[in-house]
C-alpha cells in the first residue's frame, strides 16, 4: 500500500458510516499541486533573472525569508504537529490487526521473513542508486552554500556518531515517552523515531496476541490515527499553495539549476524501481518460489497494469486475488493471507522511494551521512513499510521525520511534492507485484508448484 490507499488494517466502519466520510484528500489534489509547483517555479525563476543584482534584490530577498518562505512552511509545520501521534497509531493499529500470532504459524513467519528480506533489499537498491548516480550534486557549490545558508545547516541537529552495539541497544527505549518527545528536535536519549517505531510494533503485536481483551485499545488507535490523518488531509489541502511558495523561495535563490536536479531524482528512483522488480523479484522466484520469472509475470500482468493505473493497492487487492488463485494458481488460503497482510504491511517501492528521498536531499543540502546514519535511514525506511499512511502525501511525515533525524531539512520535501504522483504510480506497481512474489515464494514452502489449480471465489 502506498499514499494513495486506504488503511486496509484497524476497525473499519460499517458501511453506511464509510459512505458518509468525506475522502481526508481531495481528488485531483496531485495537478493543483503540480500546477503549484510550475507557477512557483516560474516566478522565481523570473524574479531571480529580473531583480538580482539590481536595487530591489534585497527586498526580494526580505519579502521571500518573511512573508513567502513561511508560508510555504505552513502545512508542513501542521504535518510535523501530528507526526508522532500518526506514525505510532499507524503502526500498532498495521500491527495489531494482523491476526492472533500464536495462530499464524508457517505461512505468518515465511510471509514476515520474505517482506523484511525484499524491503532490506529494496532500501538498499535505492541507496546504491542514489551513491552512484549522485542526483542531489548535480547545483553548483555556490547554489548549494546559499541553500545550507537558508536553512542555517550549521544549526542541524543530526544523529550523533555512536558504536553498533549502542545504535543496537537504543532501538529498545527506556522510556518511550522520552523518546517521542525529542523524536523530531534530536533530543531524545537513544534512537527518537526509530526507538518509537520499535516500540509501536512491539505493543502493536502484543494487542495483536491479546485479541478480544485489547480491542477497546485498538479502536482507541484506530481512531487517533484517523482523527491524525484528517490534519495531514488539511494540510495537503494547503500543498498546492505551500509547494507554489516553497518552490518560488528555492528557485529565486537557486534558479534553473534545481529542476535539472529534480530531473536526476527522477531517473535514480525509478531506475532503482525497475532494478527491485525485473532484477530483484525474479532472482526472488527462482530461489524461494521455484517459479519461471516469465510465467509470472504473465500471469500477474492484470494485477500490475490495475496497480499502475489506479495507484492503490487496496483498489486492485480484488484483481490480485483473482490473479493469484486463477492464473498464477496459488492456494487461495496463503493467496489471500499474505496478498491482505502485504496490502498494508509489505510496501517495497514506498519503503525504496523514501530512502532514495533522504539521500537525494542530504546530496542537495550537502550533508555528509556516516555510515551509521545510513544504517538508520535503512532501519526507518524497512518499518516505514508497515508504518506509512495509505493516503496521498501519507509518506511525507516519515520523510520528513528521516530527514530531521539526520539533519538534513525536512522543508527540502517541497522540492519532490510536485513530481511525486508519477513515482507514486511505479513505486504502487512495485508493492503489488512484490505482494505477488511473496505469495508465491510462501505457496511453494505450503504445497509445492504442482499444486492444483483452486477454485476462485465468488464475487
Amino acid at each position: 500500500m502506498n499514499e494513495t490507499e486506504e488503511r486496509s488494517g484497524g476497525v473499519r466502519p460499517t458501511e453506511a458510516e464509510a459512505s458518509e466520510e468525506p475522502p481526508i484528500i481531495p481528488e485531483g489534489l496531485h495537478w493543483r499541486v503540480l500546477a503549484g509547483l510550475v507557477l512557483g517555479a516560474v516566478a522565481g525563476i523570473a524574479a531571480s533573472l529580473l531583480l538580482k543584482g539590481t536595487a530591489y534584490e534585497p527586498t526580494l530577498a526580505r519579502v521571500t525569508e518573511t512573508v513567502i518562505d513561511p508560508f510555504g512552511k505552513l502545512f508542513l509545520r501542521l504535518i510535523f504537529m501530528v507526526v508522532v501521534p500518526l506514525v505510532v497509531s499507524a503502526l500498532i493499529v498495521a500491527v495489531a490487526t494482523m491476526g492472533n500470532l500464536r495462530q499464524l504459524g508457517r505461512i505468518g513467519l515465511r510471509t514476515l521473513a520474505f517482506t523484511v528480506l525484499l524491503s532490506g533489499i529494496a532500501v538498499a537498491v535505492g541507496l546504491t542508486a542514489v551513491h552512484m548516480l549522485r542526483p542531489g550534486e548535480r547545483i553548483s557549490d555556490e547554489r548549494r552554500r546559499e541553500l545550507q545558508a537558508q536553512y542555517r545547516l550549521d544549526e542541524a541537529k543530526g544523529v550523533e556518531s555512536k558504536p553498533l552495539h549502542q545504535l543496537l541497544l537504543d532501538l529498545l527505549p527506556e522510556n518511550p515517552l522520552q523518546e517521542m518527545v525529542g523524536a523530531l528536535d534530536g533530543s531524545s536519549k537513544g534512537n527518537g523515531m526509530l526507538a518509537v517505531m520499535v516500540f509501536a510494533i512491539i505493543l502493536g503485536t502484543s494487542m495483536s496476541i491479546a485479541g478480544s481483551k485489547a480491542e477497546p485499545l485498538v479502536r482507541w488507535f484506530d481512531s487517533l490515527f484517523y482523527v491524525s490523518m484528517l490534519v495531514v488531509g488539511f494540510a495537503m489541502r494547503l500543498a498546492p499553495y505551500g509547494v507554489a511558495c516553497l518552490t518560488f523561495a528555492l528557485s529565486s535563490r537557486v534558479g534553473a539549476e534545481i529542476f535539472l536536479t529534480l530531473a536526476w531524482y527522477v531517473l535514480t528512483v525509478v531506475g532503482a524501481l525497475a532494478f527491485q522488480m525485473f532484477v530483484v523479484y525474479p532472482l526472488f522466484l527462482l530461489v524461494f518460489g521455484r517459479r519461471s520469472p516469465l510465467q509470472f509475470f504473465s500471469g500477474a500482468s492484470d494485477a500490475i497494469v490495475t496497480a499502475f493505473a489506479t495507484s492503490s493497492s487496496n483498489a486492485t487487492l480484488p484483481v490480485a486475488l483473482r490473479v493469484a488463485e486463477a492464473d498464477l494458481r496459488l492456494p487461495p488460503s496463503v493467496a489471500r493471507f499474505v496478498l491482505t497482510v502485504g496490502a498494508t504491511g509489505n510496501q517495497n517501492g514506498t519503503a525504496l522511494y523514501e530512502g532514495v528521498t533522504v539521500l537525494f536531499l542530504a546530496q542537495v543540502f550537502g550533508v555528509e551521512l556516516t555510515v551509521l546514519q545510513q544504517i538508520t535511514v535503512v532501519l526507518m525506511c524497512i518499518l516505514a513499510g508497515v508504518g506509512t499512511a495509505g493516503v496521498p502525501g501519507g509518506s511525507l511525515p516519515l520523510v520528513a521525520v528521516v530527514c530531521r533525524s539526520v539533519g538534513v531539512p525536512p522543508e527540502g520535501i517541497g522540492i519532490i511534492l510536485g513530481i511525486d504522483r508519477v513515482l507514486d504510480m511505479c513505486r504502487t506497481t512495485l508493492n503489488v507485484t512484490g505482494d505477488l512474489a511473496i505469495a508465491s515464494a510462501v505457496a511453494s514452502g505450503e504445497a509445492g508448484p504442482e499444486s492444483p489449480p483452486p477454485q476462485v471465489p465468488r464475487e
